[in-house]
């Protein structure tokens, strides 16, 4: 990303419902809104980046952390629609609102996770054998194969976003996880959810396997 030296920066944003993006993660869009067909195709004139801030559809309220995507792909469509494929970038924190219209402006500083103190490769082993073990269980007890991607990343950091983008229905934990500035935190809390479900679906396939 261009502006990766940059400390602060003004960033157009958009606010989606229950959405969390991460770093390295695809986001595909479907931008059919007049005030966002005006801000993307403002976009694709500059460096293609754009924040995307996580909405609470119950209080409405805007997440104050986030995470830059750029625009990899896109295709116009008919009455100025735009299909597009974008690509998680740096996580931000909104210092202050520029303004509202005709689209959302923050001003907003770039956040990274601290150096870590000690090798995490085990914690992220650990974290990627649960991962595994929920995959094969959710596979046992649906009837269905379900595989992991084999692109599944190897770091520690890459791992950690990867699985918090991967928790589905539940967008407070993945904002948690966005902000989190640690990454052998954020490994850990992903292995309590891990091991959680891990035990809940080995408890429901033991059950299956009894009732058969």
């Amino acid at each position: 990303m261009t502006s990766s030296s940059i400390a602060v920066r003004e960033l157009p944003l958009f606010p989606l419902p229950e959405l969390v993006l991460f770093p390295t993660r695809p986001l595909p869009l479907h931008i059919f809104e007049f005030r966002y067909r005006i801000m993307m195709n403002t976009i694709l004139e500059s460096d293609r980046c754009f924040g995307v801030l996580c909405v609470d559809p119950a209080t409405k309220s805007r997440a104050s952390y986030g995470c830059c995507a750029k625009i990899v792909r896109y295709q116009k469509l008919k009455d100025d629609r735009l299909k597009m494929l974008t690509l998680g970038q740096q996580r931000f924190r909104v210092l202050e609102y520029v303004r509202e219209k005709p689209y959302l402006v923050g001003l907003v500083e770039w956040i990274e996770d601290d150096p870590a103190s000690k090798d995490l490769q085990s914690m992220a082993d650990e974290v990627g054998k649960l991962l595994k073990d929920v995959v094969r269980l959710s596979g046992k007890l649906t009837n269905q194969k379900i595989e992991l991607p084999d692109d599944l990343p190897d770091l520690p950091r890459d791992l950690s976003f990867w699985v918090a983008s991967n928790l589905y229905g539940v967008a407070s934990e993945q904002q948690e996880l966005l902000e989190m500035q640690d990454t052998e935190l954020r490994l850990a809390r992903e292995k309590d959810i891990l091991l959680s479900t891990r035990n809940h679906l080995a408890a429901r396939t033991a059950l299956k396997d009894v009732l058969k």
